[in-house]
């Protein structure tokens, strides 16, 4: 099952199932999160819930997804009312291509030697997928900012003023929401374009956490399933009108160093991830993206990724802020 989230020009939201190549609505359904809270209310299925919700009204769903239509696509999922509600994180050094490109940005700095990423991911491929029940090692784990970070399909990305670069990273993000609890649950899987600042990191491993503070994107469609084994894809880059890049990507479980559920248990074993009603959105890792390739994006270029099963693809330009560098002052009290 496949859904999306709309907002119109009134700023009426709404939840639609994808039934290609129409938009079905779903009834007193304005958000996701709107649901997946009811659904663990009543303790039923989400997917049932949707299905006895469905409603006779259908929308076009080429015109939303190509943006001609006063309907849009919002992120695959957020947080309605607070973005902070919602945190944006990822383990990287998931994918053997994620760890051998990172070993090649700093390489000079080890002559050659295998660099703390290459051996964290090592770490992995021995210990990140333990047997039923057993805890394996912990992963690489990354920030990348609350829900006002998050950007939809056809919604541009930004290198902002301070930054140094801007590069496509396409990966898959699972979804999870917390109930009143603090309980997580997983709602489904959605394409995403992690998008970082590569120039950066290259510049010192340790800036890692800065270069991982960016927009990023989810969508168009949030995939209620329980599993991601083995996932095909593409990535493509385009300039002007002409395919600059693009490669064959794959993700899920079975080409990862890491199970799910050792991401999982290492991503909400801390408390403070596990606050009621709070939204988690984490970027699984990736197999490939083309600053690794040496290719360099420009203001305008549109990046794709796509996967096979997950819906159509994610669309998002890159925008280069216009505006200078300047210092912000802290006022005192």
């Amino acid at each position: 099952m496949r859904i999306v989230q709309l907002i119109n020009a009134q700023h009426q939201r709404r939840v639609a199932l994808v039934e290609e190549p129409y938009l079905v609505l779903i009834r007193n359904a304005s958000s996701v999160y709107q649901l997946a809270q009811s659904a663990m209310e009543q303790e039923v299925p989400l997917q049932k819930l949707i299905e006895g919700n469905l409603t006779d009204e259908q929308l076009a769903y080429d015109e939303i997804y190509e943006g001609r239509s006063d309907w849009r696509l919002l992120p695959a999922v957020d947080h309605p009312d607070d973005p902070r509600f919602c945190m944006l994180s990822g383990t990287g050094l998931t994918h053997k291509a994620s760890a051998d490109n990172r070993q090649k940005m700093h390489d000079a700095a080890t002559a050659g030697q295998a660099t703390d990423s290459m051996k964290i991911y090592q770490w992995g491929v021995e210990s990140g997928k333990p047997e039923i029940g057993q805890i394996g090692v912990q992963p690489e784990w990354f920030y990348k900012g609350n829900g006002s970070m998050l950007r939809a399909h056809n919604e541009a990305l930004l290198i902002p003023n301070y930054g140094n670069d801007g590069g496509e990273e396409p990966e898959l993000a699972a979804v999870y929401i917390n109930d009143k609890n603090g309980n997580p649950y997983r709602v489904g899987f959605a394409t995403a374009n992690e998008f970082s600042d590569h120039v950066m990191e290259k510049k010192n491993y340790l800036y890692l956490a800065p270069s991982k503070i960016r927009t990023c994107a989810i969508g168009p469609e949030l995939v209620l399933t329980e599993t991601a084994n083995d996932i095909q894809g593409r990535v493509a880059v385009e300039r002007a009108g002409q395919i600059l890049w693009e490669k064959a990507i794959r993700t899920g479980e079975a080409n990862m160093a890491h199970s799910l559920q050792n991401l999982e248990y290492h991503h909400f074993k801390y408390p403070n991830h596990r606050l009621p009603f709070d939204i988690h959105i984490h970027f699984l890792g990736a197999d490939a993206f083309s600053f690794g390739e040496g290719i360099q994006l420009q203001d305008g270029d549109l990046m794709q990724v796509q996967w096979e099963g997950m819906g159509r693809a994610l669309r998002n330009r890159l925008e280069v802020e216009a505006t200078e560098e300047r210092l912000m002052e802290v006022r005192t009290m």
